[in-house]
């Protein structure tokens, strides 16, 4: 039985939640609401120590970090739909976009995110709450990124950060003018974590992301939301408490 947690469909927990559909896999979703921090509620914490979400229960094996999951989920569910190519070079080029999603492109958008949307969870907590909440977070870098969220990013990480997510839109966009999907001339789990970032782009990032700077980008968001696995998600899952 595979039991899949998460904060619903965006971002990291959209990833694996993509994989989970696209391969019409039976699971149990467990929607955890981060605007009462239950991902730092000690029975959370009980499978995934760091306090994060998403994570998957397969039986009693725990799998977190979202782009290991969808790797997990194709080596140890797979499907007669494949999310990774079959040659080697195919899947080198898939892992070296999903590195880069994971390094790179995902943590300009994150921070970005946190200072518009996460510092609203913390606004109206009291100090001696917010201490309380953030006692609970198990990882010392979370615990910045919140105090962060409350004091306010500083504008010179914010327009870094937002010169990163320009260079970023600009190498999907270049890639894509060329190609179809992102590797191994198919759709596969490098779309899936690229798209789980820059969804929606075109409207929180107009400015860098529309059909007159990024054409290319556009497009190919537009295509995968058409997919019925992903409309399937959009759907079926609350974005939103």
């Amino acid at each position: 039985m595979l039991t899949y947690y998460s904060f619903g469909p965006g971002a990291n927990s959209l990833k694996p939640m993509l994989a989970l559909y696209e391969k019409g896999l039976e699971f149990e979703h467990r929607l955890l609401n981060p605007a009462k921090f239950e991902h730092h509620e000690a029975w959370y914490k009980e499978i995934n120590p760091r306090g994060q979400v998403p994570a998957l229960d397969d039986d009693g094996k725990i799998v977190t970090e979202s782009t290991v999951i969808c790797e997990y989920l194709e080596d140890a569910h797979p499907t007669a739909l494949k999310l990774r190519p079959d040659d080697h070079f195919g899947r080198a080029q898939m892992r070296i976009w999903t590195k880069w999603v994971d390094e790179y492109f995902c943590w300009c958008v994150s921070t970005i995110g946190w200072s518009r949307h996460v510092s609203k969870m913390v606004e109206k907590l009291s100090d001696a709450e917010f201490e309380e909440v953030v006692a609970r977070i198990p990882v010392p870098e979370q615990q910045v990124k919140w105090r962060r969220a409350r004091e306010g990013f500083p504008q010179e990480m914010l327009d870094e950060e937002m010169r990163k997510i320009g260079v970023s839109v600009r190498k999907l966009d270049d890639h894509l003018a060329d190609h179809e999907w992102l590797a191994g001339g198919m759709y596969s789990l490098a779309d899936i974590c690229n798209f789980s970032i820059a969804n929606g782009m075109q409207f929180g990032f107009a400015e860098l992301v529309n059909t007159d700077d990024t054409p290319h980008l556009v497009r190919w968001i537009e295509q995968i939301n058409a997919r019925p696995a992903v409309k399937a998600v959009f759907a079926e899952v609350p974005r939103e408490f």
